[in-house]
């Protein structure tokens, strides 16, 4: 008769950023196991909390499936001598299936005949399989894992209790001095100890003593609750995901309540309260139903509703003292200049080897005011851009940015426009930073692009020209996330000019400082294929297959919005059966192209009509094919490719291209690398792996 089996890991409170990621690896690995063991089972479910990740499995059989396997061995001719009988290479096999010559018979594969044997494997009982569930809990990976006391075994937190049940019967293991058993814990404040039964009781059984173990429900309390607050107050709340996500595992029994801040705080910037609830005390901002912030705060209580009014005043408390910090900073950073913080930059390293912010920041205003020439800005954009560049980082050196880092940017933007810089170039110092995250917010100004483009680019050109190249897991100055920035920014802008252009001008500049440049050798092959990368890792986040992204970034990235237009017309047309004509043809062309270098093409040496047709078809779509490339017009440039798909047929169909006549010869090559030109001008179709070849 099945069973339902239960495994819950309790540990010390666990980072709330760890506690999804290892709840999830816990099934996934479970369930991976069972299936690897041959073990039957039903659904899996996972629960966590900060202290626990438990995972519950339905109707697990009572043992193994037993298996039928057929063994190969040798070839018949080898199995048996001349007279018939079993040869050594025989008995061996058969000894080493657990069987005997008696068992042997033969059957033919691909015109062999060789020797068998069948081989039946009896299911274990599940019960003798179960102890393994140790190495779940000690396959699982944290984000950090760090080795507790004396024990070995390294980990997020130390485990305190674990709990193993099959059925009724405890699945018996030890691990770092644990041993298993069919206890657990309630609310740590709330609740008991906990004999749990059967694994059916295990949710219910926490629910009594105030442990909710379903994430999601935890969070939908959390959501009711700030619902309910909204209906009886008349406001709003925005709610945060990522603050959500961590909210709820903070707590094992929500309970939403509002607190309240002195209103003289309202005149702070808004960001700054809400970083203060929000980064600091995991609270909700509240809104008016106009959109103002008001001087209100909804936390989440660990525990229930007992007492709640005390533990709403405490919270205020530590609220009011990080505020009136906050406070006392902005109104002492009021008293400087910008110049005044300026010069502090001098004195803080950016990296050992490219100096100090102040030189960061003098290198980001002359690569901003490059990238406003090579762009053709206005006047007006081009010199909000270079003073943005100027004093872009100033902010680090302020007491605000100091207590409050998630604040870089956006205190230089405040503070800029207080002290009286044009708002294009306020805005500009707020957005540089953009986008923080892998999709997060792309600049909405022109002058914020510029110098976000300029700052990216110093710092990855820069890290990566003195050896600090992105290894597996190791990115610490976040390279992989801001080359993925330039490129995005690059793409929203549709600005006409190749990420290659882009890295070559921050080279040239790297060049000309008097730096100990160690990687400059390989930087510039190293810093296109790191582009390279981060421009497929884009392309396949858009679902374009891999063999189509090598195709358009083969010589390299190019203008990036056309390159992945590019890559959606021949992600279509990869299925397309009507394109078959065509991709064969420009494929031709392009094996056989580069056995001369020559591109220069001589009518008069023509000897077929085909080869006349096929040359004017070159010269009709040549300048409209360029024009099209040139206004980043995909489709077109395409469809006048495509047009020489039947021309060039003929032409191979009515000649040999390698001919005996040396001067017959070269003219045809010639036209052939000259419509390889065109064709690798918009992608290499050889890396593209068609659908009719599959």
């Amino acid at each position: 008769m099945a069973k339902d089996v239960l495994l819950e890991i309790g540990l010390e409170e666990l980072p709330a950023r760890f506690v999804d990621d290892a709840e999830n690896q816990l099934a996934v690995k479970t369930e991976k196991w069972l299936d690897d063991l041959r073990v039957d089972h039903g659904p899996v479910t996972s629960f966590s909390t900060p202290r626990r990740l438990a995972v519950l499995v339905e109707d697990v059989a009572e043992e193994q499936t037993s298996i039928r396997e057929e063994a190969r061995g040798p070839a018949e001719k080898i199995a048996k001598d001349e007279k018939g009988n079993w040869t050594k290479a025989a008995i061996g096999f058969t000894k080493g299936q657990g069987k005997t010559v008696e068992d042997i018979y033969t059957k033919e594969v691909k015109g062999t005949t060789y020797i068998f044997v069948e081989k039946h494997i009896v299911g274990m009982d599940t019960a003798e399989l179960l102890p393994g569930l140790r190495d779940v809990i000690t396959s699982i990976q944290f984000g950090k894992n760090m080795r507790w006391a004396d024990q070995t075994l390294k980990y997020a937190r130390p485990i305190r209790w674990m709990v193993a049940l099959h059925g009724n019967e405890i699945i018996p293991f030890e691990l770092t001095g644990v041993r298993t058993g069919n206890r657990t814990y309630g609310h740590r404040f709330l609740g008991q100890e906990i004999t749990i039964g059967q694994p059916a009781e295990y949710v219910n059984a926490l629910r009594d003593e105030h442990v909710i173990a379903d994430a999601k429900e935890r969070e939908q309390l959390i959501r009711d609750g700030i619902k309910e607050m909204e209906r009886k107050e008349n406001f709003r709340i925005p709610i945060d995901e990522d603050l959500m996500n961590e909210v709820r595992n903070l707590v094992e029994y929500p309970t939403v309540f509002k607190g309240s801040y002195e209103g003289q705080f309202l005149e702070l910037p808004p960001e700054v309260l809400i970083t203060s609830m929000k980064e600091h005390q995991r609270y909700f901002p509240v809104k008016s139903v106009e959109g103002e912030l008001l001087s209100y705060f909804i936390g989440v209580r660990n525990g229930d509703e007992r007492f709640l009014d005390t533990v709403s005043k405490g919270n205020e408390k530590v609220l009011r003292a990080r505020l009136s910090d906050a406070r006392f900073f902005f109104e002492e950073d009021q008293k400087n200049s910008i110049d005044f913080y300026q010069e502090k930059l001098k004195r803080v390293v950016f990296q050992d080897k490219l100096g100090t912010y102040h030189d960061k920041v003098v290198r980001i205003a002359e690569i901003t005011a490059k990238l406003a020439e090579l762009l053709e800005l206005n006047e007006e954009d081009t010199q909000a851009a270079v003073r943005a560049a100027e004093i872009c980082k100033f902010d680090l050196m302020t007491n605000m940015v100091n207590e409050f880092t998630e604040l870089q940017g956006t205190i230089g933007e405040k503070y800029a426009r207080n002290l009286g810089e044009e708002e294009q170039v306020s805005k500009a110092i707020g957005e540089h930073y953009m986008p923080k995250q892998a999709n997060g917010e792309l600049p909405s100004t022109i002058p914020g692009s510029i110098v976000s483009l300029a700052d990216k680019l110093d710092t990855i050109v820069g890290c990566i020209y003195v050896g600090l190249v992105p290894s597996g897991s190791q990115d610490p100055y976040g390279l992989r996330r801001q080359a993925a920035g330039v490129l995005r920014i690059l793409k929203q802008r549709q600005w006409d000019v190749s990420v290659e252009s882009l890295l070559a001008l921050t080279r040239t500049l790297y060049q000309s400082l008097d730096l100990n440049l160690e990687n400059e050798e390989n930087a510039a092959a190293e810093l296109e294929e790191f582009f390279k990368l981060r421009a497929s890792y884009l392309l396949r986040e858009m679902d374009v297959e891999q063999d189509v992204i090598q195709s358009v970034i083969h010589k390299e990235i190019g203008v990036i919005d056309y390159t992945f237009a590019k890559a959606a017309i021949l992600s279509d047309k990869r299925t397309d059966e009507e394109f078959k004509v065509v991709q064969e043809a420009l494929t031709r062309v392009l094996n056989l192209a580069g056995k001369t270098s020559e591109t220069e093409v001589d009518p008069a040496g023509f000897e077929t009509e085909s080869e006349h047709v096929l040359y004017e078809k070159v010269l009709q779509i040549t300048d409209p094919y360029k024009r099209a490339n040139k206004e980043k017009d995909a489709e077109k440039a395409m469809n006048l490719l495509a047009e020489l798909a039947e021309p060039i047929h003929a032409f191979f169909d009515h000649n040999m291209v390698m001919a005996e006549d040396e001067r017959v010869r070269s003219n045809r090559l010639a036209m052939v690398n000259a419509i390889a030109v065109l064709v690798n001008e918009y992608a290499d179709l050889r890396a593209i792996e068609w659908k009719q070849s599959f």
